[in-house]
């Protein structure tokens, strides 16, 4: 019984690498991240009152069109986005990566979208190789109400999240442990 138990663990690991690396092996190019990075913005503006007025304020906004999460026991979620500073300026292009052990079967795919709300925090971030959510720094994640908005006064927390799905905000989550590290494009 244990064999077999380890032999599952085994072939889980081989597909979950070997879907992490087709994923990065099929990399977005940087016009694909542009594009869909502009849709998520304009659906999370869509979606959420106050959204506009508080991407407005921040020095800094990472997002992450597409992140994939998958798991069959052994876990891994991958992503690709754009950093865009004052004014919608591209500040280059970054990876969302993380792995997880436990109870867990299925693929699920998210949008990330991180506001780096003071300048400090946007350079702090910036002068990392490799930025890991709860250690480097910390992500307030946003969470919304049906039909809420979001009080842009009451946010004081110098990085916050939202995490979207096809039907919106997403609730109870948190991106504890994933590193986000600057890419080439």
């Amino acid at each position: 019984m244990r064999a077999v138990q380890h032999a599952i663990f085994i072939l889980a690991l081989v597909g979950l690498v070997s879907a992490i690396g087709v994923s990065q092996a099929n990399a977005a190019s940087a016009e694909e991240i542009n594009a869909t990075a502009d849709q998520t913005l304009r659906s999370f503006v869509r979606q959420v009152p106050g959204a506009k007025e508080i991407a407005q304020k921040a020095a800094g906004v990472l997002v992450f069109p597409s992140v994939v999460k998958a798991g069959i026991g052994l876990g891994g979620e991958y992503g690709e986005g754009i950093m865009l500073v004052k004014g919608g300026q591209p500040g280059g292009y970054y990876n969302l990566v993380s792995a997880s052990f436990g109870f867990q079967l299925g693929v699920q795919e998210r949008s990330i979208i991180i506001m780096f709300m003071t300048q400090d925090a946007l350079d702090r971030f910036s002068r990392t190789s490799g930025w890991k959510v709860g250690v480097d720094g910390s992500v307030t994640i946003i969470a919304v109400g049906v039909g809420g908005s979001i009080d842009t006064d009451k946010i004081t927390s110098p990085v916050i999240g939202f995490v979207l799905d096809q039907k919106g905000l997403m609730y109870n989550l948190t991106l504890e442990g994933s590193k986000i590290s600057r890419i080439e494009r």
